[in-house]
């Protein structure tokens, strides 16, 4: 994998925390080649915080991180404190960006996407543990060498690599599967499935 330490996820926690939770999910699951060293785990946020102090934990989780995968939901896009504030810090640190869209689309969201990623260098996927695993190992290279050459600008993986990796199928059977997946993980851990 290529990263320097730590991948570091930013989304909506009151909306998305289920995705993130199943990427967790992802990895303790001997089944499913997906792997990330999280970032989250590196100091914990308050909510009673100061602004001030929020972005100095937030700069020191993102300190370690090689690549920012934003989770794009619903309500992504209106967000303008935490998923701005790690996306502004990426930018300027010249972090690879991974957005991963909860709606299935393998391309830039101009409805969903928080507009401070409008024509920023970063690869669009859908939401899926082998896409995004692709996006984990090859984005980051992709990345710098894109930088190097000076080009903005969403980037996508062709339907092809998605064919490639077996993700062919509708929308609705891939969230069913998801949920399929969270909701075992739920049980093996004795936690109620609430959706």
């Amino acid at each position: 994998m290529y990263y320097r330490d730590q991948v570091y996820v930013c989304f909506d926690a009151d909306e998305d925390m289920d995705y993130y939770r199943t990427m967790k999910m992802w990895v303790g699951n001997k089944n499913i080649n997906f792997d990330f060293n999280n970032a989250h785990d590196l100091n914990t946020l308050r909510d009673g915080s100061s602004e001030e102090t929020i972005k100095r934990k937030l700069r020191e989780r993102m300190n370690n991180a090689g690549l920012l995968v934003v989770l794009v939901g619903e309500k992504t896009r209106n967000l303008y404190k935490y998923v701005r504030w790690e996306i502004e810090i990426a930018l300027k640190d010249g972090i690879p960006i991974v957005v991963a869209n909860l709606n299935g689309k393998r391309s830039f969201d101009d409805h969903r996407c928080p507009a401070i990623l409008d024509n920023e260098l970063a690869l669009h996927v859908s939401f899926n543990s082998k896409v995004m695993q692709k996006a984990f190992d090859e984005w980051p290279r992709e990345h710098y060498k894109f930088k190097a050459q000076g080009t903005s600008g969403d980037r996508f993986f062709v339907d092809q690599v998605y064919e490639q990796l077996g993700l062919n199928k509708t929308q609705a059977q891939l969230e069913a599967e998801r949920l399929n997946s969270l909701r075992d993980y739920l049980a093996r851990k004795g936690q109620p499935f609430r959706f």
